[in-house]
């Protein structure tokens, strides 16, 4: 079974939604033979190289009353996950360098040392304050996932990846992605939103019957989508 993952680096339901389809995965009879990669998406393409505090920024887009709703549930969601959102120490930057980076994990070094590097970069932005953009941190990051330096180092010295990623952005709009994270499976069914882990292991168990079903005859694709409020609880939308 293969599962394409849409998400931000940016989106803190992205990373609430990854503890949660990876505790689905570990309870998942089979989970050896399912695929996970990650697709990238950016919330506001317009977001800054130069990092700023997040909590300004996101004052200024929902208020100043909201955010503070919003950062009480992500901190109580997160630490039931084993995340520490920091809200108050996290920077805002430009999130398409670093979705090249996971583009290189996942081309030269598979689908792990991707999934290793995708959990450091979430970590970095929400929980420890980290520049995402700078190509020295994300060089370390990278490293520490798995990735040879020199590659990496030369790669962020190129414009390699760029076009290719820009290609898969513009291609999950096209197919209806507009908020994150968004669980595709097989292609055909979609499921949105970080939904308990007990979801995604029911929804990993209708895919893998219809997927059985579909070798001896045909059925039509069905999906199920969650809540798409612009970072309300589950989802991030653009």
């Amino acid at each position: 079974m293969k599962v394409e993952i849409y998400s931000d680096i940016a989106c803190p339901w992205c990373y609430v939604g990854k503890r949660r389809f990876e505790r689905a995965l570990a309870a998942f009879p089979g989970a050896e033979d399912i695929e996970v990669t990650y697709r990238p998406f950016e919330l506001d393409p317009s977001t800054p190289q130069q990092p700023a505090p997040l909590r300004e920024r996101l004052a200024a887009k929902f208020g100043a009353a909201e955010l503070e709703g919003m950062n009480a549930r992500l901190v109580e969601v997160g630490a039931g996950e084993g995340i520490t959102f920091d809200l108050d120490n996290a920077l805002s930057a430009n999130t398409l360098t670093a979705h090249r980076v996971l583009w290189l994990a996942l081309t030269e070094y598979g689908p792990a040392a991707q999934a290793a590097l995708k959990d450091r970069l979430l970590a970095a932005y929400f929980t420890e304050g980290e520049n995402v953009a700078d190509h020295a941190r994300l060089t370390e990051f990278a490293v520490e996932a798995g990735l040879d330096r020199d590659r990496v180092v030369a790669f962020l010295a190129s414009a390699e990846g760029v076009e290719e990623v820009r290609r898969e952005i513009a291609g999950a709009r096209e197919i209806g992605v507009t908020a994150v994270p968004t669980f595709v499976f097989e292609g055909k069914w979609a499921v949105q939103g970080a939904q308990e882990a007990s979801t995604f292991l029911q929804v990993l168990a209708q895919v893998r019957d219809q997927v059985r079903e579909q070798h001896t005859a045909s059925s039509a694709p069905t999906a199920a989508a969650g809540d798409d409020d612009a970072c309300a609880d589950g989802s991030c939308a653009v």
